[in-house]
């Protein structure tokens, strides 16, 4: 694809968001979004998870699934890859700021399962991406997802001041507020589309 990584960043933040325009890693953002300070841990997480699993996705996919002709098997091996990432970012965080990760809990190991890593790892292949790009649209991703759930923890953390009807209580009004800011995004759709 002809199209500039630094572009690619930008547009994977605003106008190609992966959360907010393919509703992708909803699980985690709707659960971990309560507080500002874990969605702000779960976010750099994921954005780091993003950034190192796409290159290592690329290079599996063209130096060892392409040349033996094996990439049938790049939903399998890409799984794994993420797996074993998540699992090593999972022991330096509970060695190094246990707060952090007794405050994400189960939702730290969930990064692996998150549909957002697994379908940036997916997008790049599909949309035949260079390496550059593909390390640009990871981290655009991921910094896009973290502004994402920032945003949704920042307004869920005031709307606790607020009487909210019963039946739209949690995740009602979260999705709600989700919808508006996706619909809020889509006022950056002329600026660049990678899609």
């Amino acid at each position: 694809m002809d199209i500039s990584a630094f572009l690619l960043f930008w547009a994977a933040i605003f106008t190609s968001n992966i959360l907010l325009t393919n509703f992708l890693g909803m699980c985690s953002y709707l659960s971990v979004s309560k507080e500002v300070e874990s969605s702000v841990g779960l976010g750099i997480a994921v954005t780091f998870v993003l950034v190192f699993t796409t290159a290592l996705n690329w290079l599996v996919y063209h130096y060892i699934l392409l040349p033996f002709n094996i990439e049938y098997l790049q939903y399998i091996v890409f799984i794994i890859v993420i797996a074993a990432f998540v699992q090593l970012l999972e022991l330096l965080i509970e060695r190094y700021t246990p707060a952090l990760y007794y405050t994400l809990g189960i939702f730290l190991p969930l990064i692996t399962v998150n549909c957002a890593i697994f379908g940036v790892s997916l997008f790049m292949i599909i949309r035949n991406y260079d390496f550059l790009q593909s390390i640009a649209f990871g981290a655009g991703s991921g910094l896009g997802w973290l502004l994402a759930i920032l945003m949704l923890a920042g307004i869920r953390s005031k709307l606790k001041e607020k009487l909210i009807p019963i039946g739209l209580q949690g995740a009602g009004i979260s999705l709600i507020i989700t919808g508006i800011m996706a619909l809020a995004f889509i006022g950056f759709s002329g600026v660049a589309t990678i899609q």
